[in-house]
């Protein structure tokens, strides 16, 4: 993958694309929670990561594009806000099961501390330390 399709992806998953129409778009991180389907798709998560890892380089530089701050961090508040506090819309209405929240908190928790780590210019083996040593 690179950079150029890093990009397009994760506008998908952000539900940021220009093309509302956009296949990724319904099936993205952010599309498989609205409307929510019963079930995660984990490939989402892994993709997103993958993603990261591809613009690590931006996220490492002085002065950071503000569309892909926007795009990181709306799916991380939008995934809190829709699926993980005790009243967001999935919660509430019962959709998610304990396990699915237990994960998506951890997907969230995965993405921002590997997002701050590179912000902070921690490097990438560190960022995503965390991840690798969980998908082992």
């Amino acid at each position: 993958m690179n950079r150029q399709g890093a990009r397009e992806l994760l506008r998908c998953h952000a539900f940021m694309h220009d093309d509302l129409n956009h296949p990724q778009m319904q099936n993205g991180f952010l599309g498989m929670l609205r409307p929510f389907q019963g079930e995660l798709i984990e490939d989402n998560f892994h993709e997103l990561m993958t993603i990261i890892e591809v613009l690590a380089d931006e996220l490492q530089k002085s002065s950071v594009e503000r569309e892909l701050i926007a795009e990181l961090w709306g799916i991380c508040q939008y995934t809190r806000a829709w699926a993980l506090y005790p009243d967001s819309m999935l919660q509430r209405n019962n959709l998610l099961t304990v396990e699915q929240i237990h994960t998506l908190d951890k997907w969230i928790d995965t993405i921002s501390y590997t997002v701050m780590v590179l912000l902070e210019g921690g490097g990438t083996e560190e960022a995503l330390s965390n991840y690798r040593y969980e998908k082992k």
